[in-house]
């Protein structure tokens, strides 16, 4: 298949109506906050996102801004962290 202006179109729109149809409800995509698509973005790379939704939840209730990660100890970071799939001692 050649990549035609025609072709592309085509393709984006089977992609986009297999979405719709198949699309998963996540916490992270009712906004577009870039810190908190990080952090999504970042727990989902070693676990399976049934256990990364409630992580992300209670990590945004704890550091909701990175300016309040960044206030936090290392050792709670770690603690909040823990269970994703990185492994490192507390």
């Amino acid at each position: 298949m050649q990549l035609d202006s025609k072709n592309i179109n085509i393709f984006q729109k089977k992609i986009l109506t297999w979405y719709e149809l198949n699309k998963r409800e996540l916490p992270w995509r009712k906004n577009r906050d870039p810190y908190n698509i990080l952090i999504s973005e970042v727990m989902s790379q070693q676990t399976q996102l049934s256990r990364v939704i409630p992580k992300y939840l209670t990590w945004l209730e704890r550091f909701p801004t990175i300016e309040d990660l960044a206030l936090a100890p290392v050792s709670e970071v770690l603690q909040y962290w823990s269970g994703l799939g990185y492994n490192r001692e507390l």
